[in-house]
């Protein structure tokens, strides 16, 4: 079917005239009534019958009214949808996070985003520091948001820093070193209460003792979630190696205390990680845009 002469006999059914369609399609009258008859032709019958000076629709003509309002009204849907994709106000990005920033910053920068762009969906794992990347290596997500340091990222992987934070070791308030100052050695003498293997975390620790040649730490007590192994120690058991913007408030409060280990001063990064040389989403652009705008959100 010619969809150039269905649009030209929708404008005329639409606006009842043919002059009026050639002003508003600036296409010649005698152009337009060609190519209605030669549309009449392939269709088998005709759309219009006169009608005093005018032109009316036939029965016909006014079923197929119907029909092309329909199709138009789904072309100017999908242009609209191309806009906003475009736009990044539609579409969708798929997330993973280590549990740090899928925790403690990302419920925050999602209700930001999501107040702006409603119609973008969005798809949020929350996993360990090595499957985040092997999901994002593997095309599963778009954006990985790392919390910690990876010791090499694949060539493949392109970083941006947001920011970072300390690395504190905490105990209970009634351990005998809250608040105190111990040799590595010592502190790695204390049982600890760690997530699983593949936690950005729990590698930085046993590296700590690899580059200063200690013993590593028996670790005790093994969570999945951060919050079940802070709880642990809060209730008594054990010491802890975390972000400081996991257990500031915790600090803050007094249901935890820090130990200050003899020359360890140990950062944190928090990080957006993408394929390189891909382009990404309109709408993912956008959700980077704003959390570098909004990085530290605790």
């Amino acid at each position: 079917m010619n969809l150039h002469a269905l649009r030209l006999f929708h404008v005329i059914a639409s606006t009842g005239s043919v002059t009026r369609a050639s002003e508003i399609l600036n296409i010649s009258q005698p152009a337009i009534t060609a190519q209605i008859k030669k549309f009449e032709k392939e269709l088998s019958f005709t759309l219009f019958k006169p009608q005093g000076r005018g032109i009316a629709l036939t029965d016909a003509g006014e079923e197929l009214t119907l029909l092309a309002k329909r199709l138009f009204a789904v072309e100017q849907q999908i242009e609209q949808f191309a806009q906003d994709y475009v736009n990044g106000t539609n579409g969708s990005i798929r997330l993973a996070a280590t549990y740090l920033p899928a925790h403690f910053l990302i419920p925050t920068w999602i209700a930001k985003f999501k107040q702006q762009y409603e119609q973008v969906e969005m798809m949020i794992t929350t996993t360990n520091s090595s499957d985040a990347l092997k999901q994002l290596l593997n095309v599963d997500v778009d954006i990985a948001i790392y919390g910690g340091i990876a010791e090499a990222y694949p060539d493949t992987i392109q970083t941006e820093e947001l920011f970072q934070d300390e690395l504190w070791f905490v105990v209970a308030p009634d351990h005998r070193y809250a608040n105190q100052q111990v040799s590595l050695s010592e502190m790695m003498k204390e049982p600890f209460v760690m997530r699983e293997k593949g936690s950005s975390t729990r590698e930085r620790l046993l590296s700590l003792c690899r580059t200063y040649n200690t013993p590593a730490p028996i670790i005790s007590l093994q969570f999945n979630g951060l919050h079940e192994a802070i709880k642990a120690v809060i209730a008594g058991y054990g010491a802890n190696f975390v972000s400081s913007l996991v257990v500031r408030k915790y600090v803050e409060r007094g249901e935890l205390c820090r130990v200050y280990v003899e020359g360890i001063h140990l950062k944190n990064t928090i990080a957006i990680c993408t394929r390189k040389n891909e382009l990404l989403s309109a709408a993912a652009v956008n959700l980077i845009e704003m959390i570098r705008h909004n990085p530290y959100t605790i």
